[in-house]
């Protein structure tokens, strides 16, 4: 089963990537593998884990709380699986979807208020290659804020004010998911895998900032000044309807935006101050923004009300894109579950040997396979080294080794930007591509033709970057 269940994920991705061929939606192939890969990872439980082969199981067996054997043992298998890991990534991909779901549905409100409205009025500019510049860059700095999912998603529904022609609407959206995954790689707060090593003591704020910053710029820019070369000529606006202008006055678009942007920043202030999870504070701005647009809305005639309401307005968020993110991290958790991961960060580690590569690799792969769980296998295979550990070390070359392992070491540090930037060379690769992919049906062989060269480029020039910076600084 252990096989059967990468050749199940292998086949669902396939059909993820050729959604428009087939004329499938990818929540279709996303939710099958989601579940089927549970189903064999239970039905096969017993070879699995008496091989050896699941370290959530080895943990679960070394900690006194599990039993072998034919009958009491497979039971007590299956139920570790149902009852332990499944409940625990379900709280951890409900987290994900609840803030998806706030995140997306904030958008929503801001947008049906014609808070953007603000913004891209602002932007007068309609030259294709100037607007370009100025959305990435936008994008880089919001998502160092926000989030790089977060971003996207304000982003992309804010790119539908500005353009309307679908092709050139999707250069703008997959450079905004580019720009996204590399201004959410050198923030502690922009990127899933920089929170994970943020938390977990791997990397300090002020640390990460100053050496990713620059790797990061360069892989945005890069793409860019190629993209330049091509993106000629100006852009068409959308036609405004008469009938939505009139829907908000002036200061309740100003409104709207500022408690949508506000609601959205408040997020990771809300994680600091409280140390609760993200997707809290999202729904702790959501309510406060739904209860503003109840009142000021009170006096409104019913048919205005009633599309403005946040009822409607939530008829409008991309379920299938909530329903493939489901199917997607259930298909890896059960992976990672079941050790195929594991297995795979083990290969990584005795063929590669050089820490550059191996953190290389993981962003190569992040583009298939979701950044957050090989991040979190690498953090599992490579604990932080103190000061007693290093003491320990006689040998000068496994202790110079093991400096790059220590908190702020460069494993980390190069870590996170592989994992953040890696994952743009594939559209299905990133929180971020994947929002851009559902909100704007962008399909998978077009980014692949067109943008998975120039994001590879920019992620092996980003390297190059963070490369020659670590030998100048002597680290």
């Amino acid at each position: 089963m252990f096989i059967i269940m990468v050749v199940v994920f292998v086949l669902g991705y396939i059909a993820i990537a050729l959604e428009h061929p087939l004329r499938v939606d990818k929540a279709i192939p996303a939710l099958m593998i989601g579940t089927l890969l549970w189903v064999l990872y239970i039905f096969g439980a017993y070879d699995i884990f008496t091989a050896g082969l699941s370290d959530a199981w080895n943990a679960h067996i070394h900690g006194g709380s599990g039993e072998h054997g034919d009958g009491q043992g497979i039971a007590a298998m299956r139920h570790f699986i149902v009852e332990s890991e499944i409940i625990h990534h379900l709280g951890e991909i409900s987290e994900i979807l609840f803030f998806l779901l706030g995140a997306m549905t904030i958008v929503e409100i801001t947008d049906q208020h014609d808070g953007f409205k603000v913004i891209t009025d602002r932007i007068k500019t309609t030259n294709k290659v100037k607007l370009l510049w100025i959305l990435s860059f936008l994008t880089f700095f919001m998502s160092a804020a926000l989030d790089n999912l977060t971003t996207t998603i304000v982003m992309v529904a804010l790119l539908r004010k500005l353009v309307s022609d679908k092709s050139t609407r999707w250069f703008f959206a997959s450079m905004v998911v580019l720009a996204a995954n590399a201004g959410g790689a050198w923030s502690p707060i922009g990127d899933v895998t920089t929170i994970m090593l943020w938390i977990g003591g791997q990397v300090t704020t002020l640390n990460i900032i100053l050496k990713v910053f620059l790797p990061s710029v360069v892989t945005m820019v890069i793409p860019l000044i190629l993209l330049s070369f091509t993106q000629k000529g100006h852009v068409t606006r959308p036609v405004v309807k008469d009938k939505k202008e009139a829907l908000t006055n002036s200061f309740e678009q100003k409104l709207m935006l500022v408690l949508g942007v506000s609601g959205l920043l408040f997020v990771p202030v809300f994680k600091t101050v409280t140390h609760l999870p993200p997707y809290m504070g999202m729904l702790l701005s959501l309510s406060i923004i739904w209860l503003v647009t109840e009142l000021i809305h009170l006096k409104k005639p019913h048919e205005i009300k009633k599309q403005l309401s946040v009822m409607t307005i939530v008829k409008k968020v991309e379920m299938p894109t909530i329903f493939f993110f489901l199917g997607i991290l259930s298909a890896v958790a059960a992976l990672q579950s079941a050790g195929q991961l594991t297995v795979l960060a083990g290969w990584l580690d005795e063929h590669l040997k050089s820490m550059y590569l191996i953190d290389m690799a993981i962003g190569i792969l992040s583009a298939v396979v979701d950044n957050v769980p090989l991040v979190a296998g690498a953090m599992g295979m490579y604990p932080i080294q103190d000061a007693a550990s290093m003491a320990a070390i006689t040998d000068p070359a496994a202790l110079e080794y093991a400096h790059y392992f220590m908190q702020d070491g460069l494993f980390w540090e190069f870590l996170a930007y592989c994992a953040g930037t890696g994952g743009s060379i594939l559209i299905i690769g990133s929180a971020a591509g994947v929002a851009a992919m559902g909100m704007e049906k962008i399909d998978f062989i077009w980014y692949m033709k067109r943008i998975s060269l120039l994001a590879l480029v920019g992620y092996l020039a980003g390297a190059g970057v963070y490369y020659l910076q670590a030998q100048i600084l002597h680290q």
